[in-house]
């Protein structure tokens, strides 16, 4: 299987997941995440404002949603409070579960989660042992169950640890699961100080699934001191990261799975699809 190119649902404000899933298909891509969810309602979707997914929904009718337009989902994203202490109103093992029954049960193998930026004193003091104790300890039941149902938790570079090639070697170390493995995502991973052939070259074997992102050059001052950017502004190739280079490093690790564009902008996204198209004719 050659790298498949998909896209995030979640690229103009103020829609819905239909008209997001409507974008995605008149740009003739076939791939995407289930970008936004929650538990429970959302009142934005309900009134037509917002692509948030509930992780309590018939999970058949989203997978209906983009099938009916020619899309297959390629992962859930279930990005959570790792490092903050476990409450109701926070997303963490309790929504990351959720997501695991819903790939599972309409056959989406990948479910995408990191440790996020801790938002307490509790989650910003924590040293670094007991960090990578809170991420084993709040994956440990999600991992479980995700090797019962046949789904991998991938861990994604969005934040102190998971940046970090060395920590996130100790995580997945910590937790001992075949079911864990990770989602490269080129822009956070370097804007965090990480370098994305750096993991490539270490973490290759467990590399499941790529968010693409670029950069420009102002993001140089920020580099390793903001961890996560959401989605780039500008289009493959024109920035900083050296996604050329990254590309034949997945190549040559022997990477041939999904991939995602974290683009924001119609012609941003189409010039960053046409340029990954371009680099595998070339490889």
């Amino acid at each position: 299987m050659a790298i498949k190119i998909g896209c995030f649902a979640l690229i103009n404000p103020f829609q819905t997941l239909e008209q997001q899933a409507d974008q995605i298909q008149a740009w003739g891509i076939e791939y995407a995440d289930v970008t936004d969810n929650a538990d429970g309602a959302c009142l934005g979707s309900h009134f037509g404002f917002n692509a948030v997914a509930s992780l309590d929904a018939n999970a058949f009718d989203i997978r209906r949603l983009f099938e009916s337009r020619g899309i297959t989902l390629t992962s859930v994203c279930a990005h959570a409070t790792l490092l903050d202490p476990a409450a109701p109103w926070r997303y963490g093992t309790s929504q990351i579960v959720k997501a695991i029954r819903m790939a599972a049960s309409i056959g989406i193998k990948h479910v995408i989660t990191t440790e996020g930026d801790a938002h307490t004193s509790f989650g910003e003091n924590l040293t670094d042992d007991e960090a990578i104790f809170t991420i084993r300890e709040k994956l440990y039941e999600p991992l479980k169950m995700a090797q019962d149902y046949g789904v991998q938790i991938l861990l994604e570079p969005h934040g102190k640890y998971t940046d970090s090639v060395q920590h996130m070697e100790r995580i997945i170390d910590a937790c001992n699961s075949d079911a864990l493995g990770v989602n490269l995502d080129t822009g956070n991973l370097w804007l965090g100080g990480g370098d994305p052939i750096d993991m490539i070259n270490k973490l290759g074997d467990r590399i499941e699934h790529v968010h693409w992102k670029d950069l420009p050059a102002e993001y140089i001052e920020q580099r390793g001191k903001a961890f996560g950017c959401g989605m780039s502004l500008i289009p493959l190739g024109s920035g900083v990261i050296g996604i050329e280079d990254v590309y034949k490093s997945l190549v040559e690790s022997g990477f041939d799975g999904y991939t995602t564009l974290e683009v924001a902008g119609e012609e941003a996204v189409k010039a960053s699809y046409d340029y990954l198209k371009k680099l595998e004719l070339n490889n």
